[in-house]
């Protein structure tokens, strides 16, 4: 027999193969054995990267004026595993500027608190 093939794949589930060959060309009609084997061969898992979804839309801003921020986000589909890529960031921040604020209404609001 031959050596042993390398296995079929480079990570996971594969097949190796290997062969004979006859000592002459007369014997071909009376051999009945195999001249090729195959059997299955496992190597070390192969890598699973993360997956995520799509991002999300933008949330409004969170202050009704002035300088503000919006988040998105995103889930993970698939952990990674087998040292697959790590997933990346899943939330993303970005400043607003919503209409300017008033001035004097903070004061505004002191008093109204007051008088209640």
């Amino acid at each position: 027999w031959s050596e042993w093939s390398d296995c079929s794949v480079t990570c996971g589930k594969g097949m190796r193969t290997r062969q004979r060959m006859l000592k002459s060309a007369a014997e071909l009609g009376d051999c009945n054995e195999e001249l090729e084997q195959a059997e299955k061969c496992m190597l070390p898992e192969c890598p699973i990267h993360c997956e995520l979804t799509e991002w999300s839309q933008w949330s409004e801003c969170n202050t009704s004026c002035g300088k503000g921020h919006m988040i998105r986000t995103r889930m993970i589909k698939i952990e990674p595993q087998f040292g697959g890529a790590a997933c990346p960031e899943t939330v993303q921040r970005t400043k607003c500027r919503v209409r300017k604020c008033l001035r004097g209404a903070g004061i505004e609001k002191r008093r109204w608190k007051e008088a209640r």
